[in-house]
């Protein structure tokens, strides 16, 4: 048991590894900080979607932005796209569950907004669906996923690929870029000069 703990432990390592060789990813992350930094100077807002893992990440982040990080300071606004059961079983009921993400971003969607579309595959049909509906509604559209080719390549403007294919190591890292993404907001909105 021991040695498993070890070596779950040391892909882990390794993952965070691999961001930290990885030139593209690196500069994805700051050009992903400065365009929510400038979202919210431009009273904007950020929707975030996932499934499973994915949607308890879309969680966390919009407590964090909209409670706070590190610092106390007012809220900003974040909206967990997977939070509203009424909305999740209506929209599944009435259109499908595919639907159910990319019709909350048909309705509290504007152009000045981000969304953050988090999948593990890159190729899960809702989020995509939501994407799509971000792109229609002028959205920009920030795509977390692992390192294999995926529809959300083609439809999100920018992609933070974690350098991993197995999903436990992929969803450690999103939440490690999830946590930068609030620090490096957080500190250049609020931090005392």
């Amino acid at each position: 048991m021991k040695d498993n703990i070890i070596q779950q432990i040391q892909a882990s390592i390794e993952t965070k590894q691999a961001i930290l060789k990885d030139e593209i990813l690196l500069s994805n992350i700051m050009t992903v900080a400065e365009k929510l930094i400038q979202l919210y100077h431009n009273n904007g807002k950020i929707l975030i979607a996932g499934n499973g893992g994915s949607a308890a990440d879309a969680q966390h982040m919009a407590a964090e932005l909209v409670g706070r990080f590190e610092l106390e300071r007012k809220g900003l606004p974040a909206i967990a796209l997977t939070t509203d059961s009424s909305i999740l079983t209506a929209v599944g009921n009435d259109y499908g569950y595919h639907y159910t993400f990319a019709r909350q971003v048909e309705a509290l969607g504007n152009a000045n907004d981000t969304l953050i579309a988090i999948s593990t595959s890159g190729n899960s049909e809702s989020i995509v669906n939501a994407v799509k509906a971000a792109k229609e509604q002028g959205l920009y559209c920030i795509g977390l996923t692992g390192s294999k080719p995926c529809e959300m390549d083609e439809l999100c403007d920018i992609m933070l690929k974690m350098p991993s294919t197995h999903t436990p190591r992929i969803q450690e890292s999103h939440l490690l870029i999830e946590h930068m993404l609030c620090q490096i907001i957080e500190s250049n909105l609020f931090a005392q000069n």
